[in-house]
């Protein structure tokens, strides 16, 4: 998956009922959390956006009701399809999986079952085991789901220089809580940096983050920062010379 959203690539995540609702939430929760382009991750749910608060079961049967919007959304070599069903037979994710592999993407299902031989690239196959209410997968199945996807993109936006260590560098200073968590942060890096000169550099790099920690550890100018974090993929550490 790296490589190909190195190049230009992106990860869609499909499925019905509560797995397209999960696929939805974690992919609406990359750009605020990794400044990541939006259409980097994105959750395709049957039924649209309206299945988000309104159940629509029966979208899930229509084994070619992601085409469309597949094809919308011009699917190719360098994409990664990522088919969400917690029982592994959803007729709606496993068609979009073929349509995926017919068209040249990286395929994978991730299910909380064994349901037999499926035709994917990657097979993610979570061990639940029965729910406390019966055939209610929104519960275990749903939660250990949850943590999957948000391991895959925290570890995928690691590798592509999102994130430092524990912290989440690549953020941009857009509201209070957000500059002054960034403000934080500098000064971790930077602690001779007190908080009015954190603020001053934090500014001048446009409320860049990880530009900032570059203009104050390198004493650099902004523009000079951001030359070298993208000669280094983005990559703070490269910059700073530390893991």
């Amino acid at each position: 998956l790296v490589p190909r959203m190195i190049d230009g690539g992106r990860l869609l995540y499909l499925g019905a009922g509560t797995s397209g609702r999960l696929g939805v939430l974690d992919a609406s929760e990359c750009p605020p959390t990794f400044q990541s382009d939006p259409t980097q991750v994105v959750g395709i749910i049957a039924g649209g956006d309206e299945s988000l608060r309104r159940s629509s079961e029966h979208r899930e049967d229509q084994r070619e009701g992601a085409q469309e919007e597949l094809e919308k959304l011009g699917i190719g070599s360098m994409d990664t399809l990522l088919g969400i069903a917690a029982g592994g037979t959803t007729p709606w994710v496993l068609g979009a999986l073929e349509y995926g592999k017919s068209q040249g993407c990286c395929t994978a299902l991730l299910r909380c079952a064994d349901a037999g031989l499926v035709e994917v690239d990657h097979l993610l196959e979570l061990q639940t085991g029965p729910e406390l209410l019966a055939g209610s997968t929104r519960l275990k199945a749903g939660t250990a789901t949850k943590i999957v996807l948000n391991t895959i993109t925290t570890l995928v936006f690691t590798r592509l220089g999102k994130v430092h260590g524990q912290r989440m560098v690549d953020l941009r200073a857009t509201n209070d809580k957000l500059h002054d968590r960034a403000l934080r942060i500098l000064a971790d890096y930077v602690p001779s940096l007190d908080r009015a000169e954190a603020d001053r550099v934090l500014s001048e790099s446009d409320g860049e983050l990880k530009t900032a920690i570059v203009v104050a550890s390198k004493d650099v100018t902004a523009e000079a920062a951001r030359h070298a974090l993208k000669h280094a993929g983005g990559r703070l550490g490269d910059v700073l010379g530390c893991r």
